[in-house]
């Protein structure tokens, strides 16, 4: 019995002295590790930790969890490239181009991105961390990042942190204090966002350059979205699909034969030209359309698009996404197709319906990324703690009032005559299409005068090109490229009448 009253005992000691699940708002671990990145033996420190986030007064008010991966023996750092990385949402953690894209390790995948056990992670020989130093940054409740109560114990306010400027605001003075301590002022800097992190970046270039006075050589958003598109049932926005409905359709083989004997990359500029031209106008005509001209463009696009006339024309010429996902196998193969990479198949519990049931792709990539990050942060970059790492986080709602990121980055452009911007897409995404993002990026700057300051690449998958193999290859070769190009090579930031 007494033996029974000690077990006890220890066990409420134990309950009382233990710790609650938290993360230090300023702490970091150092490991020095070596790769093979385009058959060269690379050198590098990986640092992972977190960095707070102060308020005005100085007490910190959210520690951001960030993993910075640096070349050694880098004897002139005043020259080499430093890459601040953020993904999406808005709530996704940086997991996905850190372990899959541009960083030094990738997951455990086939070569066109599905899971394979073990799960895990392998070298990526792609990297781009031969030629530049990269960053990976969770927001707020993403990953292991979050917010510090007061003294009280109170949390601070969501709005300091939920939305589209809030977001803005606060990333960026906390890159200010990152760039300060890792004393990277001298360097090249590039941001790269991917999905909504295309938004961020946007915003972040102007509030970087004009609050923070942090000047940037290039901006590269991977799928974009455009938060000035979706969701305002404007006939632009309603067009802008048919391009990415046509890719797909080519992909599983559905477009009529004249079409699917040719090339993608034969078909896509036909389907864009008809979209500006054609679609557009007729959708903006509403249903004061003619039924001649309305018939004429249903079958148009059917035969862009895979579907049947009688689709079209039951959709009013506007064909949702959702529709077009649940649908266009329907009658083929009875399967769903994913919405972020239509590569991807599903299996609904009926095939009638306007929507899948779930998201194959979104499945698929959570297999094997979710075990990957979490073991290579613990087991290859000695980070050990509790706390859950958050894929997707708790920000809503998100406060979208107030979006100028398109004026934001032009006026950076305008203000910068070294940055560049860069916009890459998959063919296949359905949620941030390629079309859309070369829509937006033609928005940004109606005199026409920034243009030749873009440069826009497609690839032959969705949302995330690089889980492709083929597609992680060129990608990252393309913002290889891209950094090069947009080096200032010594010369002056300035305009000429020339």
């Amino acid at each position: 019995m007494k033996h029974y009253y000690a077990i006890l005992f220890l066990l409420f000691a134990m309950c009382l002295n233990a710790q609650s699940i938290k993360i230090p708002a300023d702490t970091m671990v150092v490991t020095t590790l070596t790769t093979t990145i385009k058959n060269k033996s690379i050198s590098y420190t990986a640092t992972t930790g977190t960095q707070p986030v102060w308020n005005e007064k100085g007490a910190p008010i959210a520690a951001l969890h960030y993993t910075y991966y640096e070349r050694s023996n880098v004897k002139d750092m005043a020259n080499r490239p430093l890459v601040i990385s953020f993904n999406g949402g808005p709530g996704s953690a940086s997991v996905w181009m850190h372990i899959a894209y541009t960083g030094p390790k990738v997951l455990n995948i086939d070569d066109e991105g599905y899971p394979v056990q073990p799960y895990g992670v392998k070298d990526n020989p792609n990297s781009i961390l031969d030629i530049a130093d990269i960053v990976y940054v969770n927001p707020v409740n993403t990953g292991y990042s979050r917010m510090i109560p007061d003294k009280e114990g109170k949390l601070p306010e969501r709005d300091i942190f939920f939305g589209i400027n809030a977001d803005i605001k606060y990333l960026a003075a906390w890159i200010n204090t990152f760039v300060t301590r890792k004393n990277r002022w001298e360097s090249p800097k590039y941001i790269i966002g991917e999905s909504y992190g295309g938004t961020r970046v946007m915003g972040l270039a102007n509030e970087l350059q004009s609050q923070q006075w942090m000047y940037l050589n290039g901006v590269i958003m991977v799928s974009p979205a455009d938060y000035q598109l979706y969701g305002t049932g404007q006939p632009i926005y309603s067009a802008l699909n048919l391009p990415y409905f046509a890719a797909t359709a080519w992909y599983h083989k559905l477009l009529p034969a004249e079409l699917q004997q040719k090339d993608l990359l034969e078909v896509l500029p036909e389907v864009e030209t008809y979209t500006i031209n054609t679609l557009m106008p007729a959708i903006a005509k509403g249903g004061f359309i003619s039924e001649t001209e309305k018939q004429q463009v249903a079958k148009q696009v059917a035969y862009y698009s895979g579907l049947t006339e009688k689709e079209v024309l039951q959709n009013n010429l506007v064909v949702p996404s959702n529709y077009f996902w649940k649908a266009l196998l329907r009658d083929k193969s009875g399967q769903t197709i994913g919405r972020l990479d239509s590569r991807y198949l599903g299996i609904d519990k009926t095939e009638m319906g306007v929507s899948p049931d779930y998201n194959a792709e979104i499945s698929s990539w959570s297999h094997s990324f979710t075990p990957a990050i979490n073991y290579y942060l613990r087991e290859h970059l000695n980070f050990k703690t509790d706390l859950k790492y958050y894929m997707f986080g708790d920000v809503h709602p998100w406060d979208r009032r107030n979006n100028t990121v398109r004026e934001d980055l032009r006026q950076a452009m305008a203000a910068n005559p070294y940055l560049k911007i860069l916009v890459q897409s998959g063919y296949y995404d359905g949620a941030t299409t390629y079309f859309a993002a070369k829509y937006t990026a033609a928005q940004i700057d109606p005199s026409g005068k920034l243009k030749d300051r873009f440069t826009i690449k497609g690839y032959r998958s969705g949302h995330m090109m690089y889980l492709r193999k083929d597609d992680l290859i060129s990608a990252n070769e393309d913002i290889r490229e891209f950094i090069t190009k947009a080096s200032s090579n010594g010369k002056a930031a300035k305009y000429t009448r020339e």
